[in-house]
């Protein structure tokens, strides 16, 4: 069961993300906050999967609660709902922890999927953008220091560092699978070792970490 957590400072908005979700088998509201303050500590006490996370709030905004929501809860992902299409703001959010964005306009078909896609360790950032997006992103991460080891020593095999590379590319499971000779059942296991061994909730995470961290540059 996918675990939601909506925040958004209009209540008629949850309430339609809320009607838009509910028929979903296999999706469930656990939690709503009214703004980024609520977020963080309904985030800490949930632990939700995903969080639709608006980005204008009161109090304190998505961009400002992002960082501190996936302090948190480093394991939820974080998808930004917005109503512009603006990549300056992409990049910072991704910077800053979320796996990507969904236009509030966006049908309720693109939603579900942005949702059960992000929940699968997925990617929902455009796979042409991605290269370029992380290009500036780790632009943007030069003016601080690099992090150090993965968490736990738990250091990546010569596979998964080639799989990570891919990723970063924007490469799609099958994509990788079939420029490694794999099926796309290992390559989808390789992810998400991946995923574990860098303490993070998605693709898009994934490669953000692991610029951070110097492993692909």
């Amino acid at each position: 069961m996918i675990r939601v957590l909506l925040v958004d400072d209009q209540t008629i908005v949850r309430e339609g993300l809320r009607s838009l979700l509910a028929p979903e088998p296999d999706m469930v509201v656990v939690g709503e906050a009214g703004d980024g303050r609520e977020a963080i500590v309904a985030a800490g006490a949930l632990k939700p999967d995903i969080v639709l996370l608006d980005v204008r709030m009161p109090h304190m905004d998505g961009l400002a609660a992002l960082a501190k929501i996936k302090e948190a809860s480093p394991l939820s992902s974080v998808i930004m709902v917005t109503l512009y299409d603006d990549t300056d703001y992409l990049m910072r959010a991704v910077a800053l922890g979320a796996a990507g964005y969904v236009l509030k306009d966006a049908s309720r078909s693109a939603l579900i999927e942005a949702v059960r896609v992000t929940a699968e360790g997925g990617g929902i950032i455009s796979p042409t953008v991605l290269p370029q997006l992380l290009s500036e992103v780790g632009r943007m991460l030069e003016r601080h220091e690099r992090e150090g080891p993965l968490p736990g020593g738990q250091a990546l095999s010569a596979r998964e560092l080639e799989v990570l590379g891919m990723v970063a590319e924007g490469l799609t499971n099958h994509e990788i699978a079939e420029r490694l000779f794999l099926s796309p059942t290992t390559v989808k296991t390789h992810v998400q070792n991946i995923l574990v061994k860098l303490g993070v909730s998605d693709r898009t995470q994934a490669a953000v970490r692991a610029l951070r961290a110097g492993l692909i540059d």
